[in-house]
């Protein structure tokens, strides 16, 4: 008998001639994961992708390090087998020795249509056997346990559990993305999700150090770590703000200030995107929860920047996005205090409906190439790396779909 873990996908099997790409992007991606956790082989199946353990392999790192991956809708650890019932039923005999449960049901699924019984004869038979060797009953509907029996071409796969992963896309197909990391709880979570649909993200957090302590900065490194387990390296960029802000103060309107901050991150973003081969700038905006996420500063902020910014938690609350930032291990960082560089020179009535003339007239008394320059001139770069990112236990949540 062999272990193996069985890797299934959904919305990978609807790409069509592009499928073989998608999957064996997967399939580099779990590889990367699984590298030093005693895997002897990673290889391609029928609609699936399967790992070969060792003796030595571990199978708690492995199940978190894949799960982990985005594009996985599940994965389950497995015995193989030769393709004979006889086979199973000797595993069965081993497996189910000292466990206990009242219920069961057998769930087989018949990929090789050569083997000499159908799935619901393979059912019949495993679950009478299964009821006379342990005395728990059939129950289709509620089992206490379910036994899983894959026939393939040249071997039957038995599992006792499925792991559910987060779906999706596997990072990489979709090409590569600027992220705006604040250091609060929804950047992080808008990032994850764009993961998730196939993105490599890289992240610009800007501070004001050293008008504040490096509180945000220290967070904004711990989150590029956690969030380099899912896209197995993330690179952060630093971008030094005090300076710009500090002209701003003295040039322009207290309640302009905020939309003008985001403004001037929006064209320092753009330009390291474009060092970074990145398409589009992500943001943690949701519309309404605060001053310069109305539909109004959204639109102002907006005509600053010549590349797409893509806002996945628009539509979103908060709970939503506090749901998910516990699912994926960042929240218990991002809600530590810090000296935020949006918060440290926020003024106390910000304008909640700025008008695009308004602002440009403003932004035509400032030397904007000038000040974008100084913010690039200063930018310092670290990159992390997983499995080297620390591993956060977190208990799964319901995600956002």
């Amino acid at each position: 008998m062999k272990q193996v873990v069985i890797v299934k996908f959904h919305e990978l099997a609807l790409k069509g001639k592009n499928r073989s790409w998608f999957i064996g992007q997967l399939k580099q991606n779990v590889q990367r994961a699984v590298s030093d956790a005693g895997v002897e082989e990673v290889w391609i199946g029928q609609m699936m992708i399967g790992l070969t353990l060792s003796s030595r392999a571990d199978w708690p790192t492995i199940k978190e390090r894949v799960r982990d991956c985005p594009g996985i809708a599940k994965l389950f650890l497995a015995e193989k087998v030769p393709p004979s019932l006889d086979e199973v039923k000797r595993l069965l005999t081993d497996k189910l020795a000292g466990r206990s449960f009242k219920s069961f049901r057998i769930s087989a699924r018949r990929a090789d249509k050569r083997f000499p019984m159908t799935s619901e004869q393979i059912n019949r038979e495993l679950g009478s056997f299964v009821e006379q060797l342990t005395g728990s009953k059939v129950d289709l509907k509620y089992p206490e346990q379910t036994i899983w029996v894959d026939v393939l071409p040249r071997d039957i796969l038995v599992y006792f559990e499925e792991v559910q992963g987060y779906g999706g896309l596997p990072v990489g197909v979709s090409g590569k993305v600027m992220g705006l990391l604040s250091g609060g709880i929804d950047s992080p979570v808008a990032a994850w999700m764009m993961m998730k649909r196939g993105c490599q993200v890289t992240f610009t957090h800007f501070h004001s150090h050293p008008m504040s302590d490096t509180s945000s900065i220290e967070k904004a490194t711990e989150l590029a770590e956690i969030l380099a387990k899912f896209q197995g390296k993330s690179t952060l960029i630093l971008a030094p703000f005090i300076e710009t802000q500090k002209r701003l103060i003295v040039s322009t309107p207290a309640p302009y200030r905020v939309v003008l901050y985001r403004r001037f991150m929006v064209r320092v973003a753009e330009e390291l995107a474009r060092k970074h081969h990145a398409k589009a700038l992500v943001t943690g905006e949701s519309i309404g929860q605060v001053s310069s996420q109305t539909l109004e500063n959204i639109s102002t902020i907006d005509d600053a920047a010549t590349l797409p910014i893509l806002r996945p938690l628009v539509g979103t609350n908060k709970q939503e996005i506090i749901n998910v930032a516990r699912e994926i291990g960042t929240y218990h960082i991002s809600i530590l205090p810090d000296q935020d560089c949006c918060t440290l020179f926020t003024p106390r009535h910000p304008h909640t409906h700025t008008e695009i003339n308004v602002v440009r007239e403003l932004e035509k008394t400032l030397p904007v190439e000038a000040m974008v320059k100084d913010v690039l001139d200063g930018v310092e770069t670290r990159e992390f790396y997983h499995p080297n990112a620390p591993r956060i236990a977190t208990a799964r949540t319901i995600q956002l779909t």
